[in-house]
């Protein structure tokens, strides 16, 4: 197919602040998951797609389902939809406290 580019599951983006390897990141409508570490402003391959281990609110309790929203300026996963961008959905329960929850990155954009 001659409009074919690459498979969207990993594209190389330009980092927005310093990523370290395995931290979720946005730049414009994109949640990613961070393939290598890298400076502000360098290219950075993110993961869109998959399930990963990452970063949470604390006290927030997830149950298996429940959509999940990537606040950038806390840089946490989290429930609360208002003011973040949603990336995907919880696929594993989480109580409170606890630091890192399941995601299922969907590699849409809204």
């Amino acid at each position: 197919m001659k409009s074919y580019v690459q498979h969207g599951d990993v594209i190389t983006l330009v980092a927005p602040y310093a990523v370290a390897s395995g931290a979720p990141f946005m730049v414009g409508a994109i949640v990613a998951v961070a393939v290598n570490a890298a400076a502000a402003g360098m290219p950075v391959e993110g993961k869109t797609e998959d399930v990963f281990n990452l970063p949470k609110v604390t006290t927030q309790v997830w149950a298996v389902g429940d959509k999940i929203y990537w606040d950038d300026a806390a840089k946490l996963m989290t429930t609360t939809a208002t003011g973040n961008k949603l990336c995907g959905a919880a696929v594993e329960a989480t109580i409170n406290p606890s630091t890192t929850g399941k995601v299922l990155l969907d590699g849409c954009i809204r």
